[in-house]
């Protein structure tokens, strides 16, 4: 089921862009991790990421997004992290993925765009990948992307 009227809020989030294989996705994410790490940064555990790429491309596209816990953050230029101290993204629709992520993101991929489609609208951003968890500690995904009418 999509949901309209969603938004993304967040404070001090670093992000990264990445190339890879899809399955390869959980090293790119301890990749950026690590050289946040490195630099003596600490995320709150919070992530997600946008996908840039088309579905159908061998290699994934994707900005990693995490949040941290400091309200600065000062690189060398060559390391390419991008810093926000806010990230806001309203006007979306969302679907949840509550298991099997890997096998149900795609069917929610593609439920994304046919509800942008069928409500005659434009996708205005990247499908955010966006990683919850419960009160009771069970992970689960949120898959958003922006639409407008033109």
């Amino acid at each position: 089921m999509v949901h309209d009227q969603h938004a993304i809020t967040y404070k001090n989030v670093a992000s990264k862009l990445y190339r890879f294989l899809p399955e390869e996705i959980n090293l790119a994410f301890e990749d950026f991790e690590e050289l946040l790490t490195k630099h003596g940064y600490h995320t709150t555990g919070e992530m997600f990421f946008a996908i840039m790429s088309n579905p159908f491309d061998e290699l994934m596209v994707a900005e990693i997004f995490f949040v941290m816990e400091e309200d600065r953050m000062e690189l060398r230029k060559d390391e390419n992290v991008n810093f926000r101290s806010y990230f806001f993204v309203k006007e979306m629709v969302m679907t949840r993925a509550l298991e099997e992520f890997e096998m149900s993101s795609q069917e929610k991929f593609w439920e994304i765009l046919n509800y942008i489609k069928t409500k005659d609208q434009v996708q205005t951003t990247p499908i955010f990948v966006d990683y919850k968890q419960t009160t009771k500690g069970t992970t689960f995904v949120e898959m958003s992307a922006g639409m407008s009418r033109y």
